[in-house]
């Protein structure tokens, strides 16, 4: 395992012991590889996914016309504010999940706001 991988898994635990989702305020976990970004809104509480969306969902992928760059990480964050509001959230805790917070996950964090969530 190379030495980036390590870094972002150490800072992932640490994020990770502060940032817990329950019922009322889940877990909004971003996850972004080199051409797509995936974003969970996670109970752990009840230890399940609520939400889930990427640049690789239905509704997202006609729209699109690059997956990895900031805009797409903005759209993303509106359709996973949509179907939170569609299921009753609106508090939602930001995990980064070890990501440094510029760029694509910022973009997913303001869109995910645009669209009306609590952090």
């Amino acid at each position: 395992m190379d030495l980036r991988r390590q870094a972002r898994e150490r800072r992932q635990q640490r994020v990770r012991k502060a940032v817990q989702g329950t019922e009322e305020r889940p877990r909004l976990c971003v996850f972004r590889s080199q051409r797509h970004v995936y974003v969970q809104v996670i109970s752990d509480a009840g230890g399940r996914t609520l939400v889930s969306v990427s640049t690789l969902s239905r509704e997202l992928r006609g729209v699109l016309r690059r997956t990895s760059d900031s805009e797409a990480a903005r759209q993303v964050g509106l359709q996973v504010a949509k179907h939170c509001k569609e299921r009753g959230i609106t508090k939602v805790a930001f995990d980064r999940n070890g990501f440094l917070y510029h760029g694509r996950v910022k973009a997913v964090a303001d869109g995910a706001r645009e669209g009306g969530l609590e952090f």
